[in-house]
């Protein structure tokens, strides 16, 4: 659930999310979790979006670990692309086209990803993923080469245009950006986003140019944000 502020209370939604998990299904004492005092209050009064996340005492109908665990990474996701997409846009991207890999291009029942992806996009449609146009399930070829997009059958505006890469899990994201490093001769900048201030964060194995474009890419996002409090000031 959403928690909704308090009036006079202004959410900026480019803020990290607080997300608050009570365990209990209803049973124990009171933790005061929605008191103005509380560490959602203080969130909230401090501009983040808060989230409270609760368990009734017995599960719902044929409802399993898997699928919790299912929707708390579809809930992560959607952070995840907005924050991509408010970096390219700091890069100077104007709508950036963002591709939700999976190992096929059409939903299959079977593979739990490319259901996550038709959320995700459904999202997308109503305005809680913004300021990016997002389609999925693509495969890899598909989302970088309008050829083979073609030969599928794949009418999309972001099949072999896409700007931002949206991987399945940790594992699949790092073979990736790895492979484009050390087989393709690709300088790869390294930054953490969604903290209240990037994070420059390389290997050791990276070169100094890559280096340096974590630097830059870090100074970007930096004077995107101060330009967006400008306005909002204004």
């Amino acid at each position: 659930m959403r928690a909704t502020p308090l009036a006079g209370v202004v959410i900026d939604p480019q803020k990290r999310p607080f997300v608050m998990v009570d365990p209990r299904a209803g049973h124990g004492p009171g933790i005061g979790g929605f008191k103005a005092d509380s560490e959602l209050g203080v969130a909230m009064r401090a501009g983040h979006p808060c989230y409270f996340v609760g368990f009734t005492p017995d599960p719902m109908s044929g409802q399993t670990i898997e699928d919790i665990v299912r929707a708390e990474a579809i809930f992560l996701e959607k952070g995840i692309i907005q924050n991509a997409i408010d970096l390219v846009t700091a890069l100077d991207f104007e709508i950036p086209r963002v591709a939700i890999l999976a190992a096929v291009e059409t939903v299959n029942l079977k593979i739990p990803s490319t259901l996550e992806t038709v959320a995700l996009c459904k999202m997308a449609d109503r305005h809680q993923i913004t300021g990016g146009i997002l389609d999925g399930p693509l495969a890899l070829n598909n989302a970088i080469d309008l050829e083979a997009a073609q030969i599928k059958g794949i009418d999309s505006p972001v099949a072999g245009f896409a700007d931002i890469l949206v991987v399945s899990d940790l594992e699949a994201g790092n073979l990736l950006a790895k492979s484009l490093t050390f087989m393709a001769d690709a300088d790869a900048a390294g930054i953490v986003i969604g903290a209240r201030v990037p994070i420059i964060l390389t290997s050791r194995a990276d070169s100094v140019k890559a280096r340096l474009a974590s630097c830059a890419v870090a100074a970007l996002v930096v004077q995107a944000r101060c330009e967006h409090a400008n306005k909002a000031v204004v």
